[in-house]
């Protein structure tokens, strides 16, 4: 099986899509779980958790983003 440099950037695309993926529901699942554990600890803090999760996520979400945005470019490669 010959494995051309288009074949691999389409196969390093989509792993590299799947993993960016997976790893940003799993940072955004546990920084909810996190802060919704927060607030019940501590309910009159709740403003500031919410305010301080929601930047965050923002965070977590422009990274993967970025990421996927390599996977795209390695594909048209």
């Amino acid at each position: 099986m010959n494995l051309t440099s288009a074949m691999l950037a389409y196969l390093g695309a989509g792993i590299g899509a799947g993993l960016a993926i997976i790893g940003a529901g799993n940072g955004i699942g546990k920084l909810a779980a996190s802060a919704m554990d927060g607030i019940a600890r501590q309910p009159s803090a709740g403003g500031d958790i919410r305010g301080a999760m929601i930047v965050a996520a923002g965070l977590i979400e422009g990274a993967t983003f970025f990421a996927l945005v390599i996977c795209i470019l390695l594909a048209l490669k």
